[in-house]
This record gives C-alpha cells, structure tokens and sequence, in this order.
C-alpha cells in the first residue's frame, strides 16, 4: 500500500480507451486481462482494477467481464438528462444499462473540445449518484497555472463547483481524478514528484476523508508507476496509453501489487 493511503482502500489502476479499440480488440484485451488475474490471483490483493472502453465497446467488455467481476466497467461520459432530445448523447441510465458501473466526468478533453464546464460536470456528478453509479470525476490545470504556482486553487475551485450541494454520504461515493493537463497525452511532460506534491497535499487536506480514493494521471507509465504510487495522497492511478496494451496494465498490477 503506498504511503500515505488509508489501510482501508484500495490502490485503484484503471484506463480509459478513449476513442480506441475494435470490439475485436476489446475482447482481446479483456479476455488477457481476465486470464491474468485467475491465474495471479495475488495481483488482486488491494487493488481495484478498472477498464474505461468507448460506448461502442461497453456492452462487448460488460459480457466478457460477467457477473461480480473485479474489473470495474466504466463509461467516459454521459449526459445529466434521463431522458431527451439530445442527439448522440447517452444518459447515465443508458450507460448503466449497458454495464457501466463508474462515469468518467470532466476530462480535459470534454473541456476543451466539447464545451464542459463546471457547472456541467456538477450536474452530470448528481446524474451518477442519482443513478447508483461512481463519478470518477477529473481534474486538472494548464500549464500556465501550474508555472505560476496555482494548481492546488485551480483544482480545488474545480471540485468544490462539481460537488457544491452534495452531501457527505454522497461525496463518499466520488473518485477524483487529478490529470494536470500539461502532463498529459502524447505531447504531456511527466509530472515529478515535487510537481505533485502541494495540488495532492491540497486534494487530500479537503477531500481526502470525504472522496473514495484520489487517483493521478498523466504520462503514467511503467517507469514512474512505483514513484507516483509512492506519493503520500495518491490512492492509484488512472493510466493511458500505457495500459491500453496488455502487457503494460498487467506490469502495472503487478507494480501495484508490490
């Protein structure tokens, strides 16, 4: 268990897909990784494992997956409306109904392309408690916030707009994501240690008791996995492109797991 992590929790790995993978690619993975846990059992000792795949592939996972798996199943984003005239959207409702257990909320992606706010990810965090689904909500500052030194103010406006209202058995129920956008995606620069230290620091003195776990992401890969893990305030990590191939979120398990 890292430092700094509540004996009770787990260390939580997971990924999301993002807009990758066939079905045929889907079932691959998730039957490998399904493999790997039955025959190294130990790689579940305290570790909960996650997979985020796109909508197309959610149903697809959710079957090979079956019931009361260890791998939590997810959906990257769903709107905060049951129901509605809102073409190409999908409701946590629908998501559910395809087997997703966790919500993705508010990456930066969503922000920037897509047109997320605040107030958006607050509504879509009610829509998933609503439904007795987890947020895994995330977080995140540019890199001209960061360089001035006010990351943990940037993060911390941005989770107190997203649960403002809820109340403590709600917040109980919240996974917070910390991906500084700097660091991640292809171009992301590999955030240190000492980069992360006050925005967790900060995360933990707020949330910390109240959240189910506080995950990071951004540039995680093999190499730092045991060093981001060891920073006290992180419960896990919430990986890309390293995780999409097998080998890579079964190193990351087994890294976890030591």
């Amino acid at each position: 268990m890292p430092e700094g992590t509540a004996t009770s929790r787990p260390v939580w790995i997971g990924t999301s897909w993002k807009m990758n993978k066939t079905l045929a690619e889907a079932r691959e993975w998730t039957a490998g990784v399904l493999a790997t846990l039955a025959e190294r059992p130990e790689l579940m000792s305290g570790i909960q494992p996650f997979v985020i795949p796109p909508l197309t592939a959610l149903t697809t996972v959710r079957e090979l997956l079956g019931e009361n798996s260890p791998v939590l199943l997810g959906a990257q984003n769903a709107h905060w409306e049951d129901a509605g005239a809102w073409t190409g959207e999908v409701s946590v409702p629908q998501a559910a109904d395809a087997g997703a257990q966790l919500i993705e909320i508010g990456h930066s992606e969503r922000r920037e392309h897509f047109g997320e706010t605040v107030e958006t990810t607050r509504l879509k965090v009610a829509a998933t408690l609503r439904h007795d689904l987890t947020p895994l909500l995330c977080i995140g500052e540019p890199l001209e916030v960061h360089d001035a030194g006010g990351s943990a103010g940037f993060i911390l406006d941005q989770v107190r707009g997203a649960v403002d209202g809820l109340p403590e058995e709600q917040l109980g129920r919240i996974l917070l994501a910390y991906e500084p956008i700097w660091a991640i995606g292809e171009q992301g620069r590999p955030a240190t240690p000492a980069d992360l230290a006050d925005p967790v620091a900060a995360l933990q003195a707020e949330f910390g008791a109240s959240v189910r776990a506080v995950l990071y992401g951004g540039s995680v890969n093999t190499d730092n996995a045991a060093d981001l893990l060891a920073i006290p305030g992180i419960d896990g990590l919430f990986v890309g492109r390293t995780a999409w191939e097998l080998d890579g979120f079964r190193r990351l398990l087994e890294i976890a797991a030591a």
